[in-house]
C-alpha cells in the first residue's frame, strides 16, 4: 500500500520537524515565559518510557533546545533508553541511580545521584534511571540539541534505539568517564566576564553547594561563576552565585538557554530592546529562557545568596557581539539603566521587610570594583 504524502511545509513556517514529533507524544507540552516549580509542573503518563513526563518549550527555546522533566515512581527503574545525541540532566528533587553502557552485554557503569545534581548522558549509549527512594517520586530536568537535530534528519527513530555503535565513552576513558570534574586553567572560559578557567567534567554531585567559583567582576553584584564544559561534548553550561539584596547587570546573548534556580528567592527581568518588561518571579526549581537578543537581569531579593544554572545552547547560537570590543552593546552598566530597575528592586526587598545592598558608587562609577566581601557564600 502506497504511503500517504506528506503535507507540503509552509515557507518560513515556525513550526519544527521537533514540535510535530513533541506533539505526537500525547503528554503536556508548557509554554510561556518561565516554569515556576519543577517539583510540582503538571505531567502527563508516557506509555513508551513507563513513567510521567511533560515537555516545556519556552519562549526562547523555539527550533534550538529541548527541555522535559520525568517523574520516576518510587522505588521504579524505567526502561532502558539508547538516544544518539548528548543530553544533560538536572536533579530538581530526589535520590537515585544511572547506569550506562554502550552495548547488550557490555561493560556498564553506574553511578548516584541526589537533589541538585547535574549529569552528562552521552551520545549512542544505553542509560537506565532508578529511584532509590521508596517513598518519594523522582524529578529530573533533561536538556538536549534535538530541535537542531530533527531540523537535519526528521525521523525520530533515527535518534532513538539507532543500533548505530559509536566509540565507547563510558568504560572506554580508565573507568574516569563520571570522576570529579577537572579545573582548566589559562584557556576557554568567556573574556567578557573575565573568567579564563572551567570545569571539564560530566559529574556535579550537587550544584545547590558547588563552591568552585571565580570572581565574576564585569557582571556586577560582586558575583562568582563557574563554567563547565563535558567531555566528548558542545554541551556547555554555567552557575552563578551572587549576593543578597543585590543584582546583576542586564546583559543579552543568543536563544535556547534554560536556566534553572538551584537556590535563593527573586526574580528576573526580560524584555526585547525598546518594549515592554517581563518579570520572572523565580525560587528553587524554578525555570526561564532569555529570548533571542531580549536583555535580561537577576534580582537577589531573598536574604541568602542566590544561584542561576545557564544549560548552553549551540556555541554557534551564544549570540554575542563577534569582537570583544563591541560587547558593551550586549551589557547596561548601571549608571545607564532604567530608572525603573532600581525602583522596582528597592519596592520588592521593602515587601520582604528589606533593604538594598548595593553600592551608592555603583550607580555613578561605570569602572566601580566591588569589594571582596560581597557574593561571598
Amino acid at each position: 500500500m502506497a504511503q500517504a504524502a506528506k503535507p507540503i511545509r509552509a515557507m518560513w513556517s515556525k513550526t519544527f520537524s521537533y514540535d510535530l514529533w513533541m506533539e505526537s507524544i500525547g503528554i503536556p507540552v508548557h509554554k510561556g515565559y518561565y516554569i515556576g516549580d519543577l517539583r510540582t509542573l503538571e505531567l502527563g503518563w508516557w506509555e513508551e518510557r513507563q513513567c510521567k513526563a511533560a515537555f516545556f518549550q519556552l519562549m526562547g527555546q523555539e527550533g534550538v533546545s529541548s527541555a522535559r522533566v520525568t517523574e520516576i515512581a518510587p522505588g521504579k527503574t524505567l526502561p532502558p533508553l539508547k538516544f544518539a545525541l548528548d543530553e544533560l540532566v538536572y536533579v530538581a528533587e530526589g535520590r537515585g541511580l544511572t547506569t550506562v553502557w554502550l552495548r547488550e552485554g557490555g561493560p556498564k557503569k553506574t553511578f548516584e545521584w541526589q537533589s541538585h545534581s547535574l549529569f552528562l548522558l552521552p551520545h549512542n549509549h544505553y542509560h537506565q534511571l532508578s529511584n532509590m527512594q521508596g517513598d518519594k517520586p523522582v524529578r529530573l530536568l533533561h536538556y538536549s540539541y534535538l530541535p537542531l537535530a530533527m531540523s537535519a534528519i526528521q525521523d525520530p527513530s533515527f535518534f532513538f534505539h539507532n543500533p548505530y555503535e559509536t566509540p565507547d565513552l563510558v568504560s572506554g576513558a580508565n573507568g574516569e568517564f563520571y570522576s570529579e570534574a577537572k579545573l582548566i586553567q589559562g584557556q576557554g572560559g568567556d573574556e567578557l566576564l573575565g573568567l579564563r578557567a572551567f570545569w571539564y567534567g560530566n559529574f556535579f554531585p550537587d550544584m545547590r553547594a558547588w563552591d568552585k567559583l571565580d570572581a565574576n567582576r564585569k557582571r556586577g553584584a560582586g558575583g562568582k561563576s563557574v563554567f563547565i564544559q563535558f567531555p566528548d561534548s558542545e554541551l556547555s553550561a554555567h552557575m552563578s552565585v551572587f549576593a543578597a539584596q543585590t543584582y546583576k547587570k542586564a546583559h543579552r546573548h543568543g536563544p535556547g538557554r534554560v536556566i534553572v534556580i538551584p537556590a535563593g528567592e527573586g526574580y528576573s527581568v526580560m524584555w526585547e530592546e525598546g518594549k515592554e518588561k517581563i518579570v520572572v518571579p523565580w525560587h528553587e526549581c524554578s525555570v526561564f529562557v532569555p529570548p533571542n537578543r531580549w536583555f535580561h537581569q537577576h534580582f537577589n531579593a531573598g536574604g541568602q545568596p542566590a544561584r542561576y544554572l545557564a544549560l548552553h545552547p549551540p556555541m554557534q547560537f551564544h549570540g554575542h557581539a563577534e569582537k570583544i570590543e563591541d560587547r558593551a552593546k550586549d551589557q547596561i552598566e548601571y549608571p545607564d539603566e532604567d530608572r525603573w530597575i532600581r525602583q522596582k528592586f528597592e519596592a520588592e526587598l521593602a515587601k520582604r521587610s528589606l533593604r538594598s545592598l548595593m553600592p551608592d558608587q555603583a550607580y555613578t562609577d561605570r569602572d566601580y570594583e566591588w569589594s571582596k566581601g560581597m557574593g561571598k557564600q
